[in-house]
C-alpha cells in the first residue's frame, strides 16, 4: 500500500499540488474579525493581507489533537502507513499536536505505521520538502525511504526572506518597536532566515532593489547545484517582485525549475503583504 503524505497549510502549497499529489491537508485556523476560519480552506490569502491593509491584526491557532487525530484515524483504520511533515515546531505548535495524536492512536491501533517530522521549516520552504516526499510516494518508495530523504531535504533547506513592512514583525514579537518605527522610517529592509526552525535576522539593507541581489547573493554563497533542484519563492500578494526575484536568480545562477507561490493565511497573517522569501537546497540533494 502506497505511502499517504500528509502536510499542514502551512506549507503554502496551492490546492492544485495538494489534488495532483493525493497530500491530506491539515489546516491551522485564522481569527478575522471574531470569526474563525481553515487557512486554505474557507478564507484567502487575499483576505487577509486586504485586513492587514486595512489595519485589522489576524491571528491564527494550530490544529488540535482532536483535528489530527480524526485525520489519522482515516488511514490507521487501513492500516495504510502515513508520514506527517510538520510545519516547524520552533513556530507553531502544530507539531506537538500530532504527536499528541498518535500516542492517543498507539494503543488502538498497535501494527499502523505513522511517521512525524518536525520539518523545522515555514512556506514554501517546508513546502518543498513535502512535494519531494508525495513525489517520492508517487513512486513507490518505502515509507523509510520517503522518512530519509524528507529528513535531508529539512535539513539542508535555506529560508532566505525580508518583509515590506516591519511592523507586522514587530505585532507577532520578531523585532522590538523601536526598531519597526527605525527600520519604516529609514526604509530599511530586514533579511532573515530560518535557523533550527527560528527566525533569525541576518542584515539590514537599505532599498527594495539591493535587497533581490543581496538574496540572490546569499543564495549564491550558501547553496549548490541549482540546475538540478527546484528553487522555491513565496510572496505577500507581491507577484511582480516575485518574478523579478525569479529572473534574477536564472539569470545569475542558472536555475532551471523556480516554483512560486503565494503565502498563505496562517503565515502571512505574521509577516504581512510585500513579504519575499527564498528557499533551496544549500547540498547536493537526493
Amino acid at each position: 500500500m502506497a505511502v499517504q503524505i500528509i502536510a499542514d497549510s502551512a506549507s503554502d502549497l496551492s490546492q492544485t499540488f495538494f489534488d495532483d499529489y493525493h497530500i491530506e491537508m491539515v489546516s491551522l485556523n485564522v481569527q478575522l474579525d471574531d470569526n474563525n476560519y481553515q487557512d486554505g480552506k474557507t478564507i484567502s490569502a487575499n483576505t487577509v493581507y486586504q485586513a492587514m491593509r486595512e489595519g485589522k491584526a489576524p491571528k491564527t491557532s494550530q490544529p488540535s489533537p482532536q483535528t489530527f487525530k480524526q485525520v489519522f484515524e482515516t488511514y490507521a483504520k487501513k492500516n495504510q502507513p502515513c508520514l506527517y511533515l510538520a510545519f516547524s515546531s520552533e513556530l507553531s505548535g502544530t507539531y506537538q499536536s500530532a504527536v499528541i495524536a498518535k500516542q492517543e492512536l498507539e494503543d488502538q491501533y498497535p501494527d499502523w505505521d505513522l511517521q512525524i517530522i518536525d520539518t523545522k521549516g515555514a512556506s514554501l520552504g517546508y513546502g518543498l520538502v513535502v512535494l519531494r516526499a508525495a513525489q517520492l510516494a508517487q513512486q513507490g518508495s518505502s515509507l523509510q525511504e520517503i522518512v530519509d530523504i524528507s529528513s535531508y531535504h529539512a535539513e539542508h533547506m535555506e529560508h532566505i526572506f525580508t518583509v515590506d513592512d516591519l511592523e507586522y514583525l514587530y505585532r507577532g514579537g520578531r523585532v522590538s518597536k523601536t526598531a519597526a518605527f527605525v527600520g519604516t522610517l529609514l526604509k530599511i529592509k530586514p533579511l532573515l532566515h530560518v535557523e533550527d526552525g527560528k527566525l533569525v535576522p541576518l542584515e539590514k539593507i537599505r532599498g527594495a532593489k539591493k535587497v533581490l541581489k543581496r538574496m540572490v547573493t546569499i543564495m549564491e554563497e550558501r547553496g549548490q547545484d541549482f540546475k538540478n533542484q527546484t528553487i522555491g519563492i513565496s510572496h505577500g500578494d507581491n507577484e511582480q517582485v516575485a518574478h523579478q526575484l525569479a529572473d534574477l536568480i536564472k539569470e545569475t545562477v542558472g536555475a532551471e525549475h523556480i516554483h512560486i507561490e503565494m503565502v498563505g493565511s496562517a503565515i502571512g497573517a505574521h509577516a504581512g503583504p510585500g513579504t519575499i522569501a527564498l528557499f533551496f537546497l544549500n547540498s547536493p540533494h537526493k
